[in-house]
């Protein structure tokens, strides 16, 4: 045993000689030396960066992200603690068809692979609708209303038109069956509309229906109601959920673009969030009112021919009774006239 631990000794004390050595004769070498100690330091380095890149990003240390979609924020917010996960509230909604509070959208998704301690951003049901003041409109354009409306949050529920001196001016404004005066505080719920009473001259009574198509239900109803027209029953594909709907467009329109309407029409929308469909439903749209517009120049021109020549009738026979009063005029001549 004594011997054993001799020559372990000695084999120790050996290569305890050669390092010795070897570093001397790296020392006897600048250029060596320093390559040695650079590339020492350099493993260094990267040994430490390692360690460091595996704490801070938690290496090994995945999580599956739970789907909180319908679940109540408080229990969506139980549920990531326990995944070392954390909730984050970063917008809410009113949608009447859910209970206030629960989680109508979330991201990252839920099973999605994310490192522990991530913040998941969901968006949740209010408890209920903002409410807005009603600005008051009656005495301005409808144009200048819309945008005061829409400003405010809110929309148009319908347009009333009566016979007046001015057309698309507003002559009342009633949200909740009640008269909004200048004076009035009355307060409804944001995205709800207000009743527009409007004047129309008789022989003005007639508009241009805009294109609606491929426009979202905001923009198609803006641009109807600029136009002096109410819009009717909005339809939505099965397939567009009560999220989507605001990413949804609209694909038809119950009265073409580029046709002519009454003051007043009410006009159908129904909105997919297929594309293809709206491309196509677009193109036929943009065709058929070329048509319209190209049909509207001839009955314009038409119009134009018979005026000009009931125009020059009526100076022909100005004309030739001016003459008969005098006696200057035949019976042959008044056969020449006509």
């Amino acid at each position: 045993m004594e011997k054993k631990k001799s020559a372990g000794k000695r084999r120790v004390a050996k290569g305890g000689e050669r390092a010795s050595a070897l570093i001397e004769r790296l020392r006897r070498s600048p250029v060596a030396y320093h390559a040695l100690a650079i590339a020492l330091t350099l493993t260094a380095i990267i040994a430490v960066s390692s360690l460091l890149m595996m704490f801070i990003t938690r290496h090994g240390t995945h999580r599956t992200v739970p789907d909180f979609m319908g679940v109540k924020i408080a229990e969506a917010q139980r549920a990531a603690k326990k995944d070392r996960l954390e909730i984050i509230v970063n917008d809410s909604l009113f949608v009447p068809a859910y209970e206030g509070g629960i989680v109508l959208d979330q991201l990252p998704k839920g099973g999605a692979e994310v490192k522990a301690g991530r913040k998941i951003y969901v968006t949740i049901n209010s408890f209920r609708q903002k409410m807005v003041k009603v600005p008051y409109v009656a005495g301005r354009s409808l144009r200048q209303a819309k945008n005061m409306l829409e400003v405010a949050g809110l929309g148009i529920e319908r347009l009333v038109y009566e016979t007046d001196i001015a057309t698309n001016y507003v002559l009342a404004e009633y949200a909740d069956d009640r008269e909004i005066g200048q004076d009035s505080d009355v307060q409804i719920e944001m995205g709800s509309g207000v009743v527009l009473k409007v004047g129309v001259e008789p022989e003005k009574n007639t508009t241009i229906v805009p294109k609606a198509i491929g426009h979202t239900l905001q923009e198609a109803k803006s641009r109807l109601w600029e136009q002096g027209l109410n819009v009717g029953e909005v339809i939505f594909d099965d397939d567009v959920d009560l999220l989507d709907r605001k990413n949804a467009r609209v694909y038809s329109q119950s009265v073409g673009h580029n046709a002519g309407a009454r003051l007043g029409t009410t006009v159908d929308l129904r909105l997919t969030l297929d594309v293809a469909s709206i491309e196509k439903n677009s193109k036929s749209s943009d065709r058929m009112a070329k048509d319209l517009a190209e049909k509207r120049i001839r009955e314009e021109q038409t119009r134009l021919d018979s005026l000009e020549r009931a125009d020059r009738d009526n100076t022909v026979r100005a004309l030739f009774e001016g003459n008969a009063a005098s006696g200057e005029v035949s019976d042959t001549d008044e056969d020449e006239f006509f």
